[in-house]
């Protein structure tokens, strides 16, 4: 995946949360992803009846699997100082904002607000998820009674208080993918062979089997091993039940890779030990037990 390609997942996530009231399925949706991410900022987890367009924002970036750079925050005031932390904060209200930025407002703004640069308040946050023109527009959680909307604004207009702008390219490289506007061809998945697994470095017969939900003396049996205590690496073990491992590369979903396991979301989480459906991260290990 490409930087432009992980500005355009973040935008196309947020948007689909477009026009969610308070309490309905889709914020409720928004306020779990937030509150399950881990590590919780400031150990709050926020409630149905709170102001949450920093938790929508944060939301989509977690849902993207971006947010370990992009930090996380309920209060717009405290994700502007992460932002500065991590150097991602643009204190320029002029700034022609990208897809995938954050545009912060305050709503004191002065009318000179065009020769200025806004350095008061921060009152809410959204998602730039269109530019263009000489403007943007916003997708943006807690509009007009809890609603998420979108807005569209001029650059350089009234009440821009400044950007988080995260650094994508940098972000594509990290999670595995490229920086550039067009997408090298797919990155082939990392699989081992169906119901096999290689042994590593510190691998036991009795945490393999552990791992796989069967039983040292089964993988003795179907291996052929004489000495239960005596692997070495690179050997290949055959599993019991077609268990499939599986290593997750950029643009991954769980629900992806069950439809293509033949399985489903609920199995591989719970078989796997995982706490939100929607974070998993390029490199991680996933077990199908078929």
């Amino acid at each position: 995946m490409t930087g432009n390609e992980l500005r355009r997942k973040v935008a196309d996530i947020i948007n689909a949360w477009d026009g969610a009231t308070r309490g309905s399925a889709k914020h409720l949706e928004i306020l779990n992803i937030y509150n399950n991410h881990k590590p919780l900022a400031r150990g709050y987890r926020v409630q149905v009846g709170d102001a949450h367009c920093a938790t929508t924002t944060s939301a989509a970036y977690i849902k993207a699997g971006i947010a370990e750079y992009t930090g996380t925050e309920c209060g717009v005031g405290k994700y502007v100082e992460i932002a500065k932390k991590k150097g991602i904060w643009t204190e320029n209200d002029a700034y022609t904002p990208k897809v995938g930025d954050a545009c912060v407002y305050d709503w004191q703004d002065g009318a000179n607000y065009a020769a200025t640069d806004n350095t008061g308040a921060t009152d809410h946050i959204g998602i730039v998820t269109k530019v263009g023109g000489g403007t943007f527009v916003v997708t943006e959680g807690n509009m007009n009674g809890g609603k998420v909307g979108k807005r569209t604004m001029k650059v350089n207009g009234r009440y821009i208080r400044g950007f988080i702008t995260p650094d994508f390219d940098m972000i594509a490289r990290k999670l595995g993918g490229t920086s550039g506007g067009t997408a090298d061809k797919p990155t082939k998945p990392t699989t081992q062979a169906a119901g096999t697994y290689t042994v590593k470095s510190g691998d036991t017969l009795s945490r393999i089997a552990a791992k796989y939900g069967t039983t040292v003396a089964k993988l003795v049996e179907i291996n052929g091993i004489k000495n239960p205590n005596l692997i070495r690496v690179g050997q290949v073990l055959r599993l019991p039940g077609g268990a499939v491992k599986y290593t997750v590369v950029a643009g991954d979903t769980l629900s992806r890779i069950a439809a293509k396991y033949g399985t489903t979301v609920a199995k591989l989480a719970a078989d796997n030990g995982i706490k939100n459906p929607n974070l998993i991260h390029v490199g991680q290990v996933i077990t199908i037990n078929k």
